[in-house]
């Protein structure tokens, strides 16, 4: 292709993306596949961004089943935030399409200057909020001459783009139409250069280079990047505008990454249908662009929570007690450099530490996965520590012994909103419960089910199975509903010697809870409102009651092996459904083992 034509086909898939087209026709050699570009900005409290997927999912999570009269509804609190430079808001180009396809028609001489029919920056003006650089902070050491011009950095899109990647930085998700979404940006921008400026990174550039070099802390990895040092100067105004385009991509990498966009949840298990609110690309590299501090802006993306940053300052403590020493070094025969070198990895692999280390950052990534907001009030199943606990702002309110899924039939890992509650609930047994267990038996003894107090029809040649309200019934007195795909639910048992048990996997999938009264008791409001467990206890009987909450509370069920307790201390769990091991595995954490 010649370099007019791909100037044409750059110009025209910037403008189709950045104008919402889709772009559909095959693109030319070298080119990338287009999946998304650039929706509108949506930036969350914490500072990470969500893609139309995650906003649909959260609005989902929102709506409600239909309910009686004085039902309360709380709708999602929208965060308000100001906004970001025109540049950066998606808005279209200025140039119409028809006017880059004139510009492809005709080439200059080699000599000739070429046309220039694009909103380009001129490097002798002064930057503006709307070029998405820093304009308060004066650039540091200028060196005069060595500026990038736009064209610089228009080849360097070009190159980007036509490069052969072997590694995907963000892992499942689309590595090549993040790039197409850093061209988009560019493009947007007439090819000014971002974060350079008369030569020199500029103060924003200088931020976002100070935690992209912390980012193994957070446990990412960019790697597949050679990450500009601030202080470097470039030779060349090609290799500024490389340098400019680099840093780009790797500000993109860390926020999809710090998001969860380097593991689709369900490659690990079907049963895994938790939804990560990843990062656009497009949206990332204009927030960071427009942020007053960059530095502050890419840390935001990561969790938030709590239990995340105790994680992430253990692995920090870990691998501050397994830093690389001249003694060590010279111990194993290695060069006494000090310095964390491969072969100083390779003889401090293995052991408890190493495992360690594994598990921290696979338990960092699924913290990735888990809702920004989890909700002031919420329930937490934590199915490996077989725990749940309710939280009320930062104080943990009550904690219960839980029994969850055996490992052929295991707990569902997602978030939802508990709506309902059922007291005396009858039981419609699942079929395939009916099919695996109950047929089976019921073929060598037609009373078994009638003698174990089940009401037993026939429709169609189908067999159905119900168990009434009553002390026999294996949901109990009380069951806490919050459909689900996965017809997962928090219910009552008759069964409670389980619970001394301490390995509590029993169940079908259901989670079966201890002390369910008090549980019930939080979720209604409590005294305050008029419901305590003595209440509830005077309902008990063999009638199926529906009581809805006042507002619906926010469950989510987990798969932590590693956490810090409340006493600073790490804690480890079985991987009971192989879960973190198969993170491990998709992390490439498994030779740490």
């Amino acid at each position: 292709m010649t370099r007019h034509g791909t100037r044409f086909w750059l110009a025209a898939v910037c403008v189709a993306a950045a104008t919402g087209l889709c772009v559909g026709a095959p693109l030319p050699a070298g080119a990338d596949e287009i999946r998304f570009l650039g929706p509108p900005i949506d930036r969350t409290p914490t500072g990470a961004l969500k893609t139309p997927a995650a906003r649909a999912s959260s609005v989902s999570r929102a709506q409600d089943d239909s309910s009686p009269a004085g039902r309360v509804q709380e709708p999602a609190a929208a965060a308000i935030l100001p906004e970001l430079p025109p540049d950066a808001a998606n808005e279209p180009p200025t140039m119409p399409a028809a006017d880059l396809g004139a510009a492809s028609l005709s080439s200059p001489a080699p000599d000739e200057p070429r046309p220039d029919l694009r909103p380009v920056a001129k490097l002798g003006d002064e930057p503006t909020a709307a070029d998405g650089v820093e304009t308060s902070v004066p650039p540091v050491a200028p060196t005069p001459g060595a500026a990038a011009s736009a064209w610089d950095v228009e080849a360097a899109i070009e190159a980007m783009l036509k490069e052969d990647v072997k590694t995907r930085p963000v892992g499942a998700r689309n590595w090549r139409a993040a790039r197409i979404a850093i061209g988009v940006f560019y493009f947007e921008r007439g090819f000014a250069p971002l974060w350079t400026r008369e030569g020199v990174f500029t103060p924003s550039a200088c931020a976002a280079i100070a935690r992209l070099s912390h980012a193994e802390d957070d446990g990412l990895d960019l790697s597949a990047f050679a990450v500009p040092a601030a202080n470097g100067k470039a030779q060349t105004p090609a290799q500024l505008a490389q340098a400019d385009v680099t840093l780009s991509q790797a500000i993109v990498a860390y926020a999809v990454q710090a998001t969860g966009g380097r593991i689709e949840p369900s490659s690990i298990s079907s049963e895994i249908t938790a939804k990560p609110e990843v990062a656009d690309p497009f949206n990332a590299l204009a927030l960071v662009a427009a942020a007053a501090n960059p530095d502050a802006a890419l840390e935001d993306f990561n969790p938030p929570h709590k239990a995340y940053r105790d994680l992430r300052d253990k692995l920090a403590e870990l691998r501050a007690e397994r830093a690389p020493h001249a003694n060590f070094q010279r111990s194993n025969g290695l060069s006494a450099s000090g310095l964390l070198t491969a072969d100083t990895v390779q003889a401090l692999s293995g052991g408890d530490s190493s495992r360690q280390e594994a598990a921290i950052l696979a338990n960092m990534e699924m913290w990735r996965w888990e809702p920004r907001d989890m909700g002031a009030e919420r329930v937490e199943v934590n199915v490996p520590d077989f725990t749940l606990k309710v939280t009320q702002g930062e104080a943990v309110v009550h904690r219960a012994r839980v029994i969850v899924g055996k490992p052929d039939t295991p707990t569902a890992i997602f978030s939802n909103q508990i709506k309902y509650l059922l007291l005396n609930p009858a039981w419609n047994v699942p079929m395939s419960i009916i099919k695996k267990e109950m047929l089976p038996k019921l073929a060598l003894d037609p009373d078994y089910l009638t003698r174990a107090g089940f009401e037993v029809t026939q429709k169609g040649g189908t067999t159905y199975v119900r168990q009434p309200p009553g002390e026999r019934n294996a949901l109990g007195h009380i069951l806490f509903m919050f459909p689900n795909e996965h017809s997962i639910y928090l219910h009552d048992t008759p069964g409670r010697g389980l619970f001394a048990s301490s390995r509590r996997a029993f169940s079908h999938g259901c989670v079966r809870v201890d002390d369910p009264m008090r549980l019930g008791e939080l979720a209604m409001g409590g005294a305050e409102a008029g419901w305590t467990q003595t209440r509830l206890r005077s309902l008990v009987g063999d009638v199926e009651r529906t009581i809805f909450l006042p507002h619906p509370l926010a469950i989510h069920i987990e798969y932590f092996t590693a956490f810090v307790d409340d006493f600073g201390a790490l804690q480890m769990r079985e991987d009971i459904y192989g879960h973190m091991r198969r993170v491990e595995a998709a992390l490439g954490l498994e030779s740490q083992g």
